[in-house]
């Protein structure tokens, strides 16, 4: 049957392209006062950016779990040593022939543990000279640790101490025992010969990604307009910067918000303006001018920004529904990004195309009076081989998404945070011995009431695959009616052995008394995954409907909002198998990075990964319907409408997911592994959004379902106010 065209209707709600219009009308008509009030914002936010990083800070928190509740009473009967954060240990091998049972060795021992007091004071400190414990010995007692809970660093809101690890590293240098060298270790010591901490910062990384977004821009326009929107993108960020630095003055705000407003501000801003620059450019070459082609860039291409600004904050925005202060901070800072980015492309961009449009517009190497001709003829291709292209996308995010669904949440493995140094020398050593890696990250035990510390350490002692327990009996460790033990497991925490050996030492807690508690980053991190993943299907419920409901009144269909959705959750699954893949599996780690793979991903990181990428590929999504739907009012033949509106966006999207590429490969130049992790999900979902899914399977896809892609019946358009569009045919269609 053919593809005869419907009646058109408007391929847009009135209500919201009469507002942009209106909207558009009153800042042409105040250019100056619009230019003056974004100046002034974005100086006083550039004045004020140092200010507003310093106000960023925020306490972890997981309230109401018992692992982060016994850390937190830990730090508070015990001033701030051990519970939410990770000791150090002072590690040592000695020669063959000597035993750390040796009176002459355990004065040695004895002296080391008073050189960490002096360095460190008020630290909580013990090992096997102070307490005779077999715990601090490997099997053959060659190699033994001290373990020091040093004073908290109030600078660090995560609990990290960097610095008393530097201290204490440099206090112990040439230091030995019976001839041995002592080695520091421990998640701050290795963190500290990684270089965490001494790469670019959020200046130099926003610079780096600013310098390859220009780049790509020159290539997409041909001409000055390239700096149009790197302007956009300062006053968007500055602003941004601003705005939450009034945030912080009603709740705190986590400092991860401000790589955020930097890398992800860069991107959606530029992505945004680039955008209606285009269209603008091609409503001039199809013969509008002045401010003609303004309103009219408008009313397509910024209506389909206020779409796509608006479903990355919802993204955002849902954070808040997880049960963590940090992560709902990061929600309240982060939508500000895309919205502040949305209000810029809406009033300062249309007066500066007005007034220094025509005249950047030079030397227009580029034509824009025609769709590309290559992407043109790579839809023209994928419509026709439609059901191999969807077959061949479909293959390749089934294998990624398969490989997410071995994703393990948890710390990293140690053996991924520094390459060399003496730290990890000192990790290696406890590994060789038998001890384990796992005693860098102990179980502290908090016991009370009538319960007897040392019985209970001789039950958790017997748990498999604990290498011992400790109860020290020093004032530090003790405190009226309370006292903290430690449990060291042999397996790394990150592994499947380590959180199994933390669940049976809560088990066996529970049954040595009721007033035993088990806390430790272990059990803090525990926590946290599973008050954050356990309310994860409640996110992305709340993220799609809003989504299905704003797209569908956007496109005027049912099935195009429920494909975008179902796409983009898939298209975030793919990204999690890269992660999996590259990162815990160390298949391309080690030989980008030289990092070896990493066992888990670090339990926030995949949902940072989901907020962003949902939204930001939501954008591609916006971007190319948006134009499917206009191309389909006009011509009412979908593989038209399919083969016209890759051929007019599909430069337009691989250039945008350039730009946020290049901001991730920026936010990668730190040295820090997490952050690499991070950038890696976010560049590789946003890679294969635009190409896999936006390129192959969204045009394929769409060219199958035919007309039922713009089937929205009476009942729902009444509900989402916009017209309704005609019912498809039952029928199979031949498209031209």
């Amino acid at each position: 049957m053919s593809d005869a065209p419907e009646t058109p209707a408007s391929g847009s709600p009135a209500g919201t392209t009469g507002a942009i219009t209106r909207l558009t009308h009153l800042v042409l008509a105040h250019k100056r006062i619009v230019v003056a009030f974004w100046v002034i914002v974005t100086l006083v936010g550039i004045g004020s950016a140092g200010s507003a990083s310093k106000a960023l800070k925020q306490k972890f928190s997981v309230p109401g779990k018992e692992g982060w509740v016994t850390n937190q009473q830990i730090a508070r009967d015990f001033r701030g040593t051990g519970g939410n954060s990770a000791p150090q240990l002072a590690v040592v091998t000695l020669p063959a022939g000597h035993s750390a049972a040796t009176p002459a060795v355990k004065a040695e021992l004895q002296a080391l543990e008073a050189r960490l007091a002096r360095v460190e004071p008020g630290a909580r400190i013990a090992g096997y000279a102070s307490t005779a414990s077999p715990a601090f010995l490997s099997a053959d007692k060659l190699t033994t640790f001290v373990i020091a809970y040093p004073p908290p660093d109030p600078n660090q809101p995560f609990g990290d101490n960097p610095e008393a690890a530097k201290k204490a590293s440099a206090a112990l240098k040439g230091t030995a025992i019976a001839g041995a060298p002592v080695h520091l270790t421990g998640f701050d010591a290795l963190s500290t010969q990684s270089g965490g901490g001494n790469g670019p910062g959020v200046l130099l990384e926003a610079m780096l990604g600013g310098l390859g977004a220009l780049l790509v821009l020159a290539f997409v326009f041909g001409s000055f307009l390239a700096i149009v929107p790197i302007m956009m993108a300062i006053a968007s960020i500055m602003t941004t910067f601003l705005v939450v630095w009034g945030l912080t003055t009603v709740t705190e705000v986590s400092p991860i918000v401000q790589f955020l407003i930097a890398l992800i501000g860069l991107g959606v801003s530029i992505d945004y303006s680039l955008l209606v620059v285009v269209r603008w450019r091609e409503e001039r070459a199809h013969g509008l001018s002045g401010e003609a082609a303004i309103e009219r860039a408008m009313q397509t291409a910024g209506r389909a920004v206020l779409f796509s600004g608006t479903t990355v904050a919802i993204g955002l925005l849902a954070l808040v529904a997880l049960p963590l202060p940090f992560l709902r901070s990061v929600g309240y800072g982060g939508m500000l990004i895309p919205l502040i980015s949305v209000l810029v492309a809406l009033t300062l961009l249309p007066v500066v195309l007005a007034k220094l449009g025509p005249r950047l517009d030079w030397p227009h190497v580029r034509n824009d009076d025609r769709a590309s001709r290559s992407w043109t003829g790579w839809a023209e291709l994928v419509v026709r081989g439609r059901w191999i292209a969807a077959a061949g996308a479909a293959l390749v995010l089934a294998a990624l998404v398969l490989a997410a669904t071995q994703l393990q949440l948890g710390t990293p493995n140690v053996n991924t945070i520094a390459k060399q140094g003496d730290a990890k020398t000192g990790l290696l050593a406890l590994e060789r011995s038998g001890i384990g890696s796992g005693t860098i990250v102990p179980n502290e035990v908090l016991v009370g009431g009538s319960s007897s510390p040392a019985h209970v350490a001789q039950v958790l002692a017997a748990v498999p695959n604990v290498h011992g327990a400790v109860a020290p009996s020093s004032p530090a460790w003790q405190r009226p009616g309370t006292s903290v033990l430690e449990v060291f497991p042999t397996p790394d925490a990150s592994t499947p052995a380590g959180r199994s050996t933390l669940d049976a030492v809560r088990a066996a807690a529970r049954t040595a008394g009721p007033d035993v508690h088990v806390g430790g980053l272990g059990a803090q991190n525990h926590d946290f995954i599973e008050a954050v993943y356990g309310n994860f299907p409640l996110m992305i419920a709340l993220i799609a409907l809003i989504t299905f409901v704003l797209l569908a009144r956007a496109f005027r269909s049912l099935l195009l909002p429920l494909k975008a959705v179902i796409l983009n959750v898939i298209s975030v699954g793919a990204a999690w198998g890269v992660l999996e893949l590259v990162w815990q599996n160390g298949h391309g780690s080690n030989l980008i990075w030289g990092i070896s793979a990493t066992g888990s991903i670090t339990a926030w990181i995949p949902l940072m990964v989901f907020a962003f990428l949902f939204g930001l590929s939501m954008d591609y999504e916006v971007f190319i319907l948006a134009r499917m739907r206009e191309e389909y009012d006009a011509t009412g033949s979908t593989n038209t409408a399919v083969v016209r509106g890759i051929g007019r966006t599909g430069r337009l999207v691989t250039s945008a997911a350039l730009i946020l590429f290049l901001a991730f490969v920026s936010l990668a130049s730190g040295p820090e592994t997490e952050i690499k992790v991070l950038a890696t999900g976010l560049a590789a979902g946003i890679l294969l959004d635009a190409t896999v899914i936006r390129a192959l399977l969204v045009p394929a896809v769409i060219s199958l379902f035919g007309r039922w892609n713009w089937w929205l019946p009476q009942m729902p358009a009444k509900l989402l106010r916009v017209e309704p569009s005609l019912p498809p045919r039952l029928a199979s269609e031949t498209e031209g």
